[in-house]
């Protein structure tokens, strides 16, 4: 009995691979076709357009479009700007509070000053 390469049974096993591939696909075309053409019968019976359709899937709660992730600026918008909440006494540096604490007032929090210490008075 002579043993088949490497080579020959990688070929087969792709072979049943694209086998099943087309075979699930059949599948599941078979599945959605009676779902399709029961939209299909829905949409001529309400007048409902493909457009229509496609604005209100865009719209549907919980659902966002494919890309759609955090709300980006509008182009050319500017930043809103925060104000400073603290400010290094020897240096002017400041710190809107936002964010992760600047190197100047982590290292003084760590010798043992107080954050209240560096706020900058608004009166």
């Amino acid at each position: 009995m002579a043993r088949e390469s490497y080579a020959a049974q990688q070929a087969k096993i792709e072979k049943e691979i694209n086998r099943l591939k087309k075979r699930a696909e059949a599948l599941e075309s078979r599945r959605r076709k009676p779902v399709l053409a029961t939209l299909v019968r829905t949409m001529r019976e309400y007048g409902i357009t493909p457009d229509e359709l496609a604005t209100a899937y865009s719209k549907t709660p919980g659902r966002r479009p494919a890309g759609a992730g955090r709300k980006a600026a509008a182009p050319g918008a500017a930043k809103k700007t925060v104000a400073p909440k603290y400010r290094h006494p020897d240096t002017g540096e400041t710190w809107s509070g936002r964010g992760k604490p600047p190197r100047w007032l982590a290292s003084a929090e760590a010798a043992g000053a107080d954050r209240a210490s560096f706020l900058i008075d608004k009166s």
